[in-house]
């Protein structure tokens, strides 16, 4: 074992991406062993001259592929044997003893090596062999069947066997020529396919979903087969992607392809976001990995669409995106161990089972957990005891049928410039109880919640910020309670900052200190929603509703791909305790329309050129499902001289900088869809 350690480290040192290539236009360019050469070049395995030649088609020499097997396995220094013929302390010669003191050579009764001796082939597989011994890979014999098998010496019969049987020294129609010399190029080819042959009967198997510190060559790919829940490589090794992909969409018995230990693509599975410096993987729309869109916590499942060499397509909210293959883990389907899902309770609520991936660093492998929450009543269109799966909390399939059944929870895609009718002694009213109900359960971070949570007696300084702001209140609250654990958290107990601002995945023990929590409020609403994510004009606006990773605010301020409906969940417990006076009271619908021009809201309903444009919407595709417009809510609506009907909706422009005469705009009802 210590011996296959050895390999590792040295297959660590082999294929680093430290290396920097130095094969060039030189005398092995298109030559048919290209690749197996340029990849020893490039490893300092195989040595130019100065013109960066190597003669691959010259006869190779006892000596240089002695030097080859020590500098690919980086032997240890020995001088337990020495050869009369060799120049003391000459690099080739400490090479060559290095092989000699591992077991891989020996040299002529008469005490020489002769070094510059042309090698036979089965001289060559010799080495080879012993190689294997030398690394505790045991390796398995067979019949020698080629035609001149009478010519192979009796010395080398045993490693011509197990070299010909693991496929590193081919015949030739049928025919080993056991005492031909092999060439340059011949030797990158056999120490090539030893490399592979020799990781593939490695004695154990890592775990596939484990992160892994193995820098195998980024220039090489795998592709392995999947059985028994356990990930089988191939001994092939490719070049490049394209060879891989070939020989995987050949095989219907292949599910992976790999690169660097790391399955870049498979047939089916999930996606999951990884661990990674950002703590969070960020989602594109270009293939070329620019245009960021959005971003997902790590551990968060995404539904896997496809890959390529470059990057990974997933879908999140109906929108198709593209991530880094550095960022996501992929989890073929025969190896997966859990998924999310939502189900309907017997009292017709829906209630979300999200999967969450952690990495145990004690035991170097990932593990699965569930989460729960409920996020509010669902739609009659769905079952009672029903499971169904959905990426955008929107559309959600029933498992075991292709039945989908479309529904918007209502607070996740009503716009938080719809007031709510509760006051602040009802939003106290609805602290106190919860705060009680979270004391009674004696889990030790509510001990004494109902004295201790930085939320008791915020009800009325909310509702005064709704009024000022145009924020809903129960938006306001229900963040709150969301970012700080009902007023618990260390950042609102020990720096009244009860939204969370500037903690971030990568530092969640830093955030901002405010003098009490009502200046957190003013922080949050001042210069997070009513500057950047509720105002159109805002450097984050993608629609003044929570929502989720295809629009509202889910898509920029939270890494949490369901903080929209968790969010609304909250809301709508508030809204159920106080008497559920706000839930469906307001016409929700989305701007529908796809073409590349920004969408105006008028201040009448009728088309003046700008002169009554109020503000305008950025063009944006409402997704595959054409599902996720900007939300908007529908307070009137007119038959206009144009011949169109005009909605009359609630303005998103920020009020503490854009105040326009009244807080409602107009916009067009063909570019407009009404959420049933």
């Amino acid at each position: 074992m210590k011996r296959f350690i050895t390999l590792f480290t040295l297959l660590l040192l082999v294929v680093s991406p430290f290396f920097t290539s130095v094969a060039s236009a030189n005398d092995f360019k298109g030559h048919q062993m290209e690749q197996e050469l340029s990849y020893w070049v490039n490893k300092g395995v195989i040595q130019t001259d100065a013109k960066g030649n190597v003669y691959p088609d010259r006869a190779v020499t006892r000596g240089e592929f002695a030097s080859y097997l020590a500098r690919s396995l980086k032997l240890p220094t020995s001088t337990k044997y020495t050869f009369k013929d060799l120049k003391a302390n000459h690099s080739r010669t400490i090479e060559i003893q290095n092989a000699a003191g591992a077991g891989i050579l020996s040299g002529y009764p008469d005490g020489t090596f002769k070094a510059n001796q042309q090698i036979t082939r089965q001289q060559m597989a010799g080495m080879i062999y012993k190689a294997f011994r030398y690394l505790d890979i045991p390796v398995k014999t067979t019949t020698i069947q080629f035609k001149d098998s009478k010519k192979i010496s009796s010395n080398f019969v045993e490693a011509v066997s197990a070299a010909s049987y693991l496929n590193i020294i081919r015949g030739d129609q049928g025919y080993f020529k056991p005492t031909n010399n092999a060439t340059i190029a011949h030797a990158s080819a056999f120490l090539f396919r030893m490399f592979a042959v020799a990781d593939q009967m490695k004695p154990s198997t890592p775990n596939p979903d484990s992160p892994s510190n193995d820098k195998e060559d980024p220039e090489v790919y795998k592709i392995s087969s999947i059985s028994n829940g356990q990930l089988n490589s191939t001994s092939q090794i490719f070049f490049n992607f394209g060879d891989a992909l070939a020989a995987y969409n050949a095989s219907s018995s292949v599910h992976t392809i790999s690169q660097n230990n790391k399955i870049i693509k498979m047939k089916s599975g999930q996606v999951f976001a990884a661990e990674n410096p950002k703590q969070y993987t960020s989602l594109y729309s270009d293939s070329s990995l620019k245009k960021e869109v959005t971003y997902v916590q790590k551990g968060y499942e995404l539904d896997y669409v496809g890959s390529s060499e470059g990057h990974v397509l997933v879908d999140l909210g109906g929108y198709t995106y593209s991530a880094k293959h550095s960022e996501v883990d992929l989890v073929p389907t025969q190896l997966s161990e859990g998924a999310g899902y939502y189900k309907v309770t017997n009292d017709g609520l829906l209630v979300h089972y999200p999967y969450y991936r952690t990495f145990d660093s004690k035991t170097k492998r990932y593990t699965g957990n569930y989460a729960e929450y409920t996020v509010g009543p669902a739609s009659s269109a769905l079952k009672k005891g029903q499971t169904y799966t959905s990426n955008d909390g929107v559309h959600f399939k029933e498992q075991g049928s292709r039945t989908m059944v479309t529904f918007y929870p209502y607070f996740q895609f009503q716009s938080i410039r719809q007031p709510s009718s509760y006051s602040g002694k009802d939003l106290d009213r609805f602290i106190t109880s919860a705060l009680e109900t979270r004391e009674k359960t004696g889990i030790a971070r509510y001990k004494d919640a109902t004295k201790k949570s930085k939320l008791i007696g915020l009800g009325s300084y909310i509702k005064a910020t709704e009024e000022l702001h145009h924020v809903n209140a129960m938006f306001i609250l229900a963040t709150a309670i969301h970012e700080s654990d009902y007023g618990m958290s260390a950042n609102a107990q020990n720096k009244n900052n009860i939204f969370g601002i500037r903690v971030f995945d990568s530092s969640p023990d830093k955030g901002e200190i405010y003098q009490n929590p009502t200046k957190s409020i003013d922080a949050f609403i001042g210069r997070y929603i009513n500057l950047n994510y509720a105002n159109p004009f805002g450097a984050y606006a993608n629609g003044a509703a929570p929502g989720n990773k295809a629009v509202g605010f889910n898509m920029k301020y939270a890494s949490d791909p369901y903080w929209g409906s968790k969010i609304a969940g909250h809301m709508w417990r508030i809204d159920q305790y106080l008497g559920s006076k706000d839930a469906n009271q307001a016409e929700l619908a989305f701007i529908s329309y796809t073409g590349s021009a920004d969408v105006n809201i008028r201040t009448s309903p009728e088309v003046r050129n700008s002169n009554n444009i109020l503000f305008s919407y950025k063009a944006k595709h409402p997704g595959d499902l054409s599902a996720f417009g900007y939300p908007l809510v529908i307070v009137d609506r007119t038959n206009s001289a144009d011949g169109y009907t005009w909605y009359k909706v609630l303005a998103d422009t920020n009020p503490d900088y854009k105040s326009p005469s009244e807080p409602y705009g107009w916009i067009r009802s063909d570019l407009v869809t009404l959420i049933k």
